[in-house]
């Protein structure tokens, strides 16, 4: 999951809740962000195996529904 939003303390934390919802354990090390030059946007990549589609789309609808979250792919 690659999630895009504000460089907020919250920010990370609250997509990490979100994905966590879904998917039963996150290892820290599967999870990369990237500051954006101007160091107002985070990125984030949070590598997960998931188990169908139905979890995909259950995680993409919740990061979406996120105010904090400005695009999640």
């Amino acid at each position: 999951m690659k999630v895009f939003g504000p460089a907020l303390p919250e920010f990370r934390v609250r997509v990490l809740a979100l994905i966590r919802e879904h998917v039963a354990e996150i290892d820290e090390t599967a999870v990369r962000e990237n500051l954006s030059s101007g160091g107002r946007y985070l990125s984030m990549t949070v590598t997960i195996e998931a188990t169908d589609r139905a979890q995909l789309d259950a995680i993409y609808r919740a990061l979406t529904a996120c105010e904090l979250v400005t695009m999640a792919l």
